[in-house]
């Protein structure tokens, strides 16, 4: 599907999808608990339903209510059938550590982006633990021989993904043993292992943990089934907020200011590039303003790359983006498919592996690969609200985290039409 995107004038008031992030792990969780737990207000998307089309086929039940999904965990058998994880990254790799307390023998597959991205790293520290596994040349399918998980203590990089942290974390309960997880390098993402460690206390486990995050040591425990709420998502939020502070004004409800999100940064991005924001107790609101350079490391909020790139492309002065190297292992070379999508644009960029130089400029409509990304087919969106005369292909990819996206887009009045 291609978006086709005019010049647009942007107003209104619209309410932040729930998050991703929280949503699968509020899954995980439920179904390590034995009894019924409640997730409130959960995301449905290609990235949440993959979540839930594999707990199923493992014997979760999740039964899906308006505005809630029931889950009653805790009776896991191994299936015959693959674990299509689709391109969910999270549930891969949470899948992965799980599978390993499930007797019997798990395969996980994964769709074509997910399928490039390497899983050595968590098998390596699985193995560590005892843990018969093992994939195919470092990348999905992967294979988990699971049982008995004795515990014991494990070391892994911090700074390759912190989604390896987290499916380790989620299952350490279940070691016999108790676990202790090393990190050998500094942890990168550091606000998603909190939110991991957040939402692990909401279903009862404790967690102790040095200053650093670089050591975690778990007892043996049981998740006990509770009610989670999912707050709103401050990564999908990001474009939203960025469309006001390029093409109008945009005020985006349901978002917790006090989030352990790392995107909720986003913010604090927007006033040092002059955009006018007023913070609300749930709400935020950004006005159009004459936008300024800036420096900011995205070690933290990687996320926000693309979100931050396209304000900067219309932003005065050069911007310079640091912290930037794993944007290169999402859904696509993030760094490069922003580079060429906005040298196409008019505007000039300089990458290196670890830096996006962009200079602000008048952008030009153009047509932008999305290379099947979510987030560089939204980003270049707000974009083409400026320039005007933008197609963007592959435009449906944005259900893998904000289904709704191109029709809040038109509610805002974002000029796009779409086309097979």
């Amino acid at each position: 599907m291609k978006a086709s995107i005019s010049k647009s004038e942007i107003a209104g008031k619209v309410t932040a999808p729930s998050s991703k992030s929280y949503t699968i792990r509020g899954l995980i969780c439920g179904a390590l608990a034995s009894g019924k737990s409640t997730i409130a207000f959960p995301l449905a998307s290609d990235d949440t339903i993959a979540a839930t089309n594999v707990l199923k086929k493992i014997g979760i039940s999740i039964r899906q209510q308006k505005n809630n999904w029931l889950v009653d965990g805790g009776n896991f058998h191994a299936t015959k059938e693959d674990l299509f994880c689709g391109d969910s990254a999270a549930t891969l790799r949470f899948m992965t550590a799980i599978c390993s307390i499930i007797p019997g023998t798990s395969h996980l597959t994964a769709g074509p982006s997910l399928s490039r991205r390497p899983v050595k790293t968590l098998l390596d520290a699985l193995r560590q633990l005892g843990i018969d596994c093992s994939s195919n040349n470092e990348l999905p399918p992967v294979t988990v021989n699971g049982g008995k998980l004795n515990g014991g203590t494990t070391s892994l990089p911090g700074n390759i993904s912190s989604q390896f942290v987290s499916a380790l974390l989620q299952v350490a309960p279940f070691a016999e043993n108790g676990m202790v997880i090393k990190l050998t390098s500094p942890l990168e993402s550091r606000p998603y292992v909190i939110m991991t460690l957040d939402t692990m206390q909401w279903f009862g486990i404790t967690v102790a943990f040095n200053d650093n995050l670089d050591e975690f040591e778990i007892l043996p425990q049981r998740y006990k089934p509770t009610k989670f709420r999912v707050e709103g998502d401050w990564s999908s939020a990001s474009y939203l907020l960025a469309l006001g502070a390029l093409s109008g004004e945009v005020e985006v409800n349901n978002l917790d200011t006090e989030s352990l999100q790392g995107d909720r940064m986003i913010i604090r991005f927007l006033q040092e590039m002059g955009a006018v924001v007023t913070v609300g107790s749930n709400s935020i609101i950004v006005r159009q303003s004459k936008l300024k350079a800036i420096k900011a490391d995205l070690n933290d909020c990687i996320d926000l790359l693309p979100t931050v790139a396209v304000l900067a492309a219309v932003a005065e002065g050069t911007s310079e983006f640091t912290g930037i190297e794993r944007a290169r292992i999402k859904e696509s070379d993030r760094v490069t498919s922003l580079r060429a999508g906005l040298e196409k644009m008019g505007i000039p960029v300089t990458e290196e592996s670890n830096l996006l130089a962009i200079t602000g400029k008048k952008p030009k409509g153009t047509q932008i690969t999305s290379h099947n990304d979510h987030r560089i087919a939204m980003a270049f969106s707000l974009l083409g609200s400026v320039a005007g005369e933008t197609v963007i292909e592959q435009a449906e990819c944005v259900t893998k985290t904000y289904p709704e996206f191109w029709e809040v887009f038109k509610k805002l009045g974002g000029r796009v039409k779409l086309n097979e």
